[in-house]
C-alpha cells in the first residue's frame, strides 16, 4: 500500500512538470514562429495598408505554401525592410499567380536585397502578362528628354549649327607637274582641283604643254568630271573634256586608283564628237629613299581607235612618255622641287606620219620643276 501511494505521487509530479513545460513553450515567441504554418490561411480580405513592416524579422519564416494571389500590398511601405538574411533557395513559386497583383504604389527604393540568394528559385510557371510596370524607372524617355542634335535647347550663337566632319564640303588643289624641258623648250604641266565630300566630288583637271619658242603653241586636254569612290583603292570619274590640239570636245570616263605595291594607276577614255576614241594609260610609283628624298618613275601611253592624218594620228598606240624625277619634300611634304630626265617616242604607224610632217620621232630632255598641293 505504501509503495502504491509513492507511485501515484511520482506520477502527479511528472504530469505537473510536463504541463509547465508545455506552457513555457507556448509562451516562447521564437518557438511559436518556428511552428507557424500559413498554408491554409486566406489573405484575400486582409488589409495591410497601414501595417509597418520596418522592424519585422522574417529571416526564419517559411512562406512556401502561402497564397498571395489576392493580396493588396499597394499601401505597404517596404523601405525599411531588411531581407538580407532571408533564404529563397527552396521557394517554389511555379504555381503563384501574379496577374492581379497591384504593385503600382509600392516603394522599393530603400530595400536592401544584397544578401538574398535567388540561385534556386524556379519562376518558370509565373504569369507576368497582366503586370503593370509603366511607373518603374527605365521606361520610355519623354519626347523632349534630349534634343536630336544634343543641343538641349542651347542656341548655337553667331557661328551657326556645327557640322560633322564627314558632311562638310572641302576643296583641294594639286599641281603634280610644273616643269621646264630644256631640250624641247617647253613647259609641261598637270594640274587638278576638286570640291565636295569624301563620297562625291566635282573635279577639274588639265594637262598639256606650252611652247616657249616660235609660235608658243599650247596643247592641253582639260576635263570637268564627277568623282566617286568605287572601292577602297579605286575611284571613278565621268564628265566632259576639251582637246585644244584637235579642237574638239569629248565625253570622258575614267578609273583612278592604286594597284598592288602602291603603284598609282589611271585610265581615261575620251569619245570625241567625230567618233574618235582616245585612251590614256598612266602608272607612277614613289620610291622613298628617306623622309625627304623621293624617286618617282612615271610612264604613259596614248592610243586612238581610228586614223586621223590631219592631226597626225594613227590607229592604235601612238605615243609613249616616260620620266624619272628626283624630288625633295619640304614644308610638310606640300612642296617638292625636282630634277629629272624625260623621254618621248612615237609608236606604230604614228612614226611614219611624223616623218612625213618633219616632226621628231624620239626625243629626250633634262627637266626641272616643282610639284605642290594645298
Amino acid at each position: 500500500m505504501k509503495i502504491h501511494r509513492v507511485g501515484l505521487r511520482f506520477a502527479g509530479v511528472s504530469s505537473l512538470v510536463l504541463l509547465a513545460s508545455s506552457f513555457a513553450n507556448a509562451a516562447d515567441p521564437s518557438t511559436v514562429k518556428k511552428d507557424m504554418t500559413m498554408s491554409g490561411m486566406d489573405h484575400s480580405s486582409m488589409d495591410m495598408s497601414d501595417m509597418d513592416h520596418s522592424s519585422m524579422d522574417m529571416s526564419g519564416m517559411d512562406m512556401s505554401d502561402m497564397d498571395h494571389s489576392s493580396m493588396d500590398m499597394s499601401g505597404m511601405d517596404h523601405s525599411s525592410m531588411d531581407m538580407s538574411g532571408m533564404d529563397h533557395s527552396s521557394m517554389d513559386m511555379s504555381d503563384m499567380d501574379h496577374s492581379s497583383m497591384d504593385m503600382s504604389g509600392m516603394d522599393h527604393s530603400s530595400m536592401d536585397m544584397s544578401g538574398m540568394d535567388h540561385s534556386s528559385m524556379d519562376m518558370s510557371g509565373m504569369n507576368h502578362g497582366s503586370m503593370d510596370m509603366s511607373g518603374m524607372q527605365g521606361g520610355k524617355a519623354p519626347a523632349d528628354a534630349r534634343s536630336p542634335d544634343y543641343s538641349n535647347g542651347v542656341p548655337y550663337g553667331q557661328y551657326g549649327k556645327p557640322m560633322m566632319m564627314g558632311d562638310m564640303p572641302l576643296w583641294g588643289v594639286s599641281v603634280d607637274d610644273l616643269g621646264y624641258q630644256f631640250d624641247d623648250d617647253q613647259i609641261n604641266y598637270e594640274v587638278g582641283a576638286w570640291y565636295g565630300l569624301d563620297e562625291r566630288r566635282l573635279s577639274l583637271r588639265s594637262e598639256g604643254s606650252i611652247q616657249t619658242e616660235g609660235d608658243k603653241e599650247i596643247d592641253s586636254l582639260t576635263s570637268l568630271s564627277y568623282w566617286k569612290p568605287l572601292s577602297i583603292f579605286w575611284n571613278g570619274e565621268a564628265g566632259v573634256a576639251y582637246d585644244t590640239e584637235n579642237d574638239k570636245p569629248a565625253l570622258m570616263a575614267g578609273i583612278v586608283g592604286t594597284m598592288p605595291y602602291f603603284i598609282e594607276t589611271d585610265a581615261r577614255a575620251y569619245l570625241y564628237t567625230d567618233g574618235q576614241l582616245r585612251l590614256d594609260l598612266g602608272a607612277e610609283y614613289e620610291w622613298r629613299l628617306n623622309q625627304h628624298w623621293v624617286v618617282i618613275p612615271e610612264v604613259g601611253l596614248t592610243a586612238f581607235s581610228k586614223e586621223d592624218s590631219d592631226n597626225h594620228i594613227a590607229k592604235g598606240f601612238n605615243e609613249m612618255e616616260a620620266e624619272v624625277r628626283l624630288t625633295y619634300d619640304t614644308l610638310s611634304r606640300q612642296l617638292a622641287p625636282y630634277v629629272g630626265v624625260s623621254y618621248e617616242s612615237a609608236l606604230g604607224n604614228a612614226r611614219d606620219l611624223r616623218r612625213q610632217s618633219n616632226e621628231s620621232i624620239d626625243s629626250s630632255s633634262l627637266t626641272a620643276g616643282v610639284k605642290f598641293w594645298f
